[in-house]
Protein backbone atom coordinates (compact mmCIF):
# COMPACT_ATOMS: atom_id res chain seq x y z
CA UNK A 1 0.00 0.00 0.00
CA UNK A 2 1.28 3.43 -0.92
CA UNK A 3 1.85 5.73 2.04
CA UNK A 4 1.82 9.51 2.49
CA UNK A 5 3.63 11.47 5.15
CA UNK A 6 1.94 14.07 7.33
CA UNK A 7 3.22 16.45 9.97
CA UNK A 8 1.29 16.55 13.24
CA UNK A 9 1.86 19.27 15.78
CA UNK A 10 0.98 18.44 19.37
CA UNK A 11 1.42 20.36 22.56
CA UNK A 12 4.09 19.08 24.91
CA UNK A 13 1.66 17.25 27.19
CA UNK A 14 -0.10 15.48 24.31
CA UNK A 15 3.23 14.47 22.79
CA UNK A 16 4.43 13.03 26.09
CA UNK A 17 1.17 11.12 26.56
CA UNK A 18 1.32 9.81 23.00
CA UNK A 19 4.87 8.60 23.51
CA UNK A 20 3.87 6.92 26.78
CA UNK A 21 0.93 5.14 25.13
CA UNK A 22 3.18 3.92 22.32
CA UNK A 23 5.83 2.71 24.77
CA UNK A 24 3.27 0.92 26.94
CA UNK A 25 1.75 -0.77 23.89
CA UNK A 26 5.16 -1.64 22.47
CA UNK A 27 4.51 0.11 19.17
CA UNK A 28 5.76 3.21 17.44
CA UNK A 29 4.19 6.64 17.83
CA UNK A 30 3.34 6.45 14.12
CA UNK A 31 1.43 3.21 14.72
CA UNK A 32 -0.61 4.77 17.54
CA UNK A 33 -1.47 7.67 15.24
CA UNK A 34 -2.42 5.33 12.38
CA UNK A 35 -4.69 3.33 14.71
CA UNK A 36 -6.32 6.52 16.01
CA UNK A 37 -6.97 7.74 12.47
CA UNK A 38 -8.41 4.37 11.45
CA UNK A 39 -10.70 4.37 14.51
CA UNK A 40 -11.85 7.91 13.72
CA UNK A 41 -12.67 7.01 10.12
CA UNK A 42 -14.68 3.97 11.23
CA UNK A 43 -16.62 6.12 13.71
CA UNK A 44 -17.36 8.78 11.07
CA UNK A 45 -18.60 6.14 8.62
CA UNK A 46 -21.15 5.05 11.22
CA UNK A 47 -22.35 8.62 11.94
CA UNK A 48 -25.53 9.45 9.98
CA UNK A 49 -25.01 13.22 10.22
CA UNK A 50 -21.48 12.88 8.86
CA UNK A 51 -22.74 10.66 6.05
CA UNK A 52 -25.34 13.28 5.13
CA UNK A 53 -22.66 15.97 4.95
CA UNK A 54 -20.49 13.72 2.77
CA UNK A 55 -23.41 13.04 0.40
CA UNK A 56 -24.01 16.78 0.11
CA UNK A 57 -20.36 17.42 -0.75
CA UNK A 58 -20.39 14.64 -3.35
CA UNK A 59 -23.51 16.10 -4.98
CA UNK A 60 -22.01 19.60 -5.06
CA UNK A 61 -18.77 18.34 -6.56
CA UNK A 62 -20.65 16.23 -9.10
CA UNK A 63 -22.50 19.31 -10.38
CA UNK A 64 -19.25 21.28 -10.66
CA UNK A 65 -17.48 18.44 -12.48
CA UNK A 66 -20.37 18.06 -14.92
CA UNK A 67 -20.23 21.79 -15.72
CA UNK A 68 -16.49 21.60 -16.28
CA UNK A 69 -16.89 18.61 -18.60
CA UNK A 70 -19.25 20.52 -20.92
Amino acid sequence: MEQRAFTVRLDTDQAAELEAVAAADGVSVAEVIREAVADRIVARRKDPAFQARIRSIVEQNQRVLERLAE
